[in-house]
């Protein structure tokens, strides 16, 4: 019997081969993803300085006001400098030399929650040590990591504003992850866009109340990634909390709403 997927998967393929096999595409759609899935917290923040509702909702008695509009492009434009300039080019040669290949078959829906947990499990250790490395090694941290806390209160599109560095080492940790757990390309896409979703909730400055870590306590949201932000000496992992919780660095920080 074909996988449920199947349909889906030929629809995807169909006469778009050339785009699937493209060593641009995985910057490119890693871009594209982070920034349309930023566009709801935009909202949210042009709201914020009107709706009362909206500002209750927002972390921490003195982060001030939502980013202005200014701010956010500025922010845009550093970004994809970084992904034209840097991002890019390194990445479309790790593609190539990895010889993506196209199977026929979907995967089966099982196989796909399996692929996409492993992922987001193993991109969760890999970056943990990572970012724990680059705040233990002050060099490290200093040329690579310190941009990023350029954002003592974070908004959702600076998820990914840091050194070209540090976006490279982002995007390649994830498309390894992918590599090393085998995963379909629908796999892999589906990884993608969770774990984007994830890193652009996780920098919102919102503690919403539908917010996925609401629903699932192994993630750690923006709560936990503000207080990162906030004392930089703990909540090192990017999602779940168990490797916080076993190196002894998890800190259940309660922060003040303001209105």
């Amino acid at each position: 019997m074909a996988p449920v997927l199947q349909g889906l998967w030929e629809y995807v393929k169909s006469g778009q081969e050339d785009v699937l096999r493209s060593p641009y595409l995985p910057a490119s759609f890693a871009f594209l993803a982070h920034v349309l899935l930023c566009a709801p917290f935009l909202t949210l923040d042009a709201l914020g300085s009107v709706c009362l509702r909206v500002r209750s909702w927002r972390m921490t008695a003195g982060s001030g006001p939502p980013p202005s509009l200014s701010r956010w492009l500025e922010c845009f434009c550093r970004v994809l400098y970084k992904y034209v300039t840097v991002v890019l080019p390194v990445t479309a040669l790790f593609n190539t030399l990895i010889n993506l290949k196209l199977p026929d078959v979907a995967p089966s829906c099982w196989q796909l929650c399996v692929e996409v947990v492993a992922c987001l499990l193993l991109f969760d250790m890999l970056f943990f040590m990572w970012h724990y490395v680059m705040h233990r090694v002050s060099w490290l941290y200093r040329n690579i990591h310190q941009m990023h806390h350029q954002h003592h209160t974070p908004f959702a599109l600076a998820a990914q504003d840091c050194s070209s560095a540090e976006l490279l080492s982002l995007l390649l940790l994830s498309l390894s992850s992918a590599w090393m757990v085998g995963c379909h390309p629908l796999s892999e896409a589906l990884f993608h866009l969770i774990n984007t979703w994830l890193a652009v909730e996780d920098h919102c400055g919102y503690d919403l109340p539908w917010a996925l870590h609401r629903l699932l306590p192994c993630l750690g949201g923006a709560p936990h990634h503000h207080a990162h932000h906030s004392l930089q000496t703990i909540n090192y992992a990017p999602l779940f909390t168990h490797w916080d919780q076993l190196f002894g660095t998890l800190h259940a920080h309660v922060l003040k709403r303001h209105v």
